[in-house]
């Protein structure tokens, strides 16, 4: 990865593209740091430390500090995560999305322009609800109409300019721009994290002990990132062959192909829907200022993170296998709407290809779906690992860190996909060099 940037700082074209990135994340990072006018960021600091479970923390780790601070970029790209996840599961209700989707550049030029509309909205509701949810409470400095719409402004426009942002990264720089914006808010936020692990389990200790927990630290983080990368990176590749057929004096097709079928579909997605729907009855809680009583009181442990694995309360942990249960379940629901077996053998049976021992058409199908939800279970497990591991240590042994299994996914991904972008247009830069020599 080190020396395809090396080389790839050496041609100007995309060295240009790698410094406008850069100089992009640099305002990011700056107007983090920007407070949003007419806020106490005080009170907030204070409410925030009040706050049990990792989903105030989950947030705050994905905007990079700007949600805790309170900055214009509080709201961060979160509107538009969830305004893209909505019109995905729009364009499977409503026919006129998918004909809109499926119609070339100018549905997807239209698709866009939707999905900024509901960002833009989401965002706008959100700092409504948060200006006058806790206006009251000493949230601004003054509670009056001219401080609500302040603040309101200037995090819905903190919203909308980073998603203007990330898809000037997209268009100018390298990469994926809301998925870079995205991992620049979760990496500035290591530093501290493993700040905070060196601090409680390695200075101060014996010094056989603290070697023995900064390796075993280290060896956790390293087996988290490599099973990410196997994860990311495994596919099942379905074997299609091309029928040979005459057009005119020629003879084409015969040709083989395959299909290639992630192990892990659905990527992060079946996590980030797991976590909001065991967070949101404890958000909801913590916002109207509920703490439950009898029996709610027990239902809203074991929602929360907090109290899962923990040998001395052990019974909450039956909230993690309801999470365990939710993931999977999203796995192949998620996978299920944004993978169409039957339009794929559709398009292969028109095409004139097949599955070498499987007949065109809806035997195909079968095969696709019974294979695709063999791959699914995998993927889901591999998933199910990856987000219990830090829940695990949190509980047993008290390591609690704002990234988790979430955040690592989302890093390694997008930095693997960076990585193969870069080399992409190295390989297409060198074909024109070679073909313009």
């Amino acid at each position: 990865m080190f020396e395809t940037l090396k080389n790839a700082f050496k041609i100007k074209e995309i060295r240009k593209k790698l410094l406008y990135t850069f100089g992009m994340l640099v305002v990011i990072r700056l107007g983090s740091q920007l407070p949003s006018p007419g806020i106490n960021g005080e009170f907030f600091k204070n409410w925030f430390a009040q706050q049990t479970g990792d989903a105030f923390s989950f947030f705050d780790a994905i905007t990079g500090g700007s949600f805790l601070n309170m900055s214009i970029f509080a709201l961060n790209i979160s509107p538009y995560i969830t305004s893209s996840i909505i019109m995905q599961l729009l364009t499977i209700a409503i026919p006129k999305l998918e004909e809109m989707q499926r119609d070339g550049e100018d549905g997807r030029k239209k698709m866009v322009a939707i999905t900024r509309y509901v960002t833009v909205a989401l965002a706008l509701i959100q700092a409504t609800a948060m200006a006058i949810g806790f206006g009251r409470q000493g949230y601004l400095t003054e509670y009056n109409a001219i401080n609500v719409i302040t603040a309101v402004a200037a995090l819905t426009a903190g919203s909308a300019f980073l998603m203007w942002v990330g898809e000037r990264i997209t268009e100018n720089g390298v990469g994926n721009g809301i998925s870079i914006v995205l991992v620049i808010n979760i990496i500035s936020r290591l530093p501290e994290d493993f700040s905070n692990l060196f601090d409680q389990f390695v200075f101060g200790k014996a010094p056989a002990t603290a070697v023995l927990a900064a390796v075993i630290i280290f060896a956790i983080v390293i087996g988290m990132v490599v099973l990410v990368i196997i994860l990311n990176d495994g596919v099942r590749k379905i074997p299609v062959q091309y029928a040979k057929k005459v057009q005119g004096r020629k003879m084409v097709g015969g040709q083989t192909s395959n299909i290639p079928l992630k192990v892990n579909t659905a990527g992060v997605i079946p996590i980030i829907f797991a976590q909001s729907i065991m967070q949101m009855p404890i958000m909801i809680c913590s916002f109207i200022g509920y703490t439950g009583t009898g029996v709610w009181s027990h239902i809203l442990k074991g929602l929360n993170s907090s109290y899962w694995c923990k040998p001395s309360e052990l019974i909450y942990s039956i909230g993690l296998l309801v999470y365990i249960v939710l993931i999977i379940f999203f796995a192949y629901f998620y996978t299920s709407i944004t993978f169409n077996p039957l339009m794929i053998a559709d398009n292969m049976k028109k095409q004139g290809g097949f599955i070498p021992g499987i007949r065109p058409g809806k035997p195909t199908s079968d095969y696709l779906e019974k294979v695709l939800d063999y791959i699914i279970f995998i993927g889901a497990i591999g998933l199910t690992i990856i987000a219990i591991i830090p829940y695990f240590f949190n509980g047993v042994f008290g390591a609690s860190v704002s990234f988790g299994g979430t955040s690592l996914i989302i890093i390694v991904s997008v930095v693997l996909e960076t990585v193969k972008q870069i080399e992409s247009q190295m390989l297409v830069r060198n074909y024109k060099g070679f073909l313009e020599s």
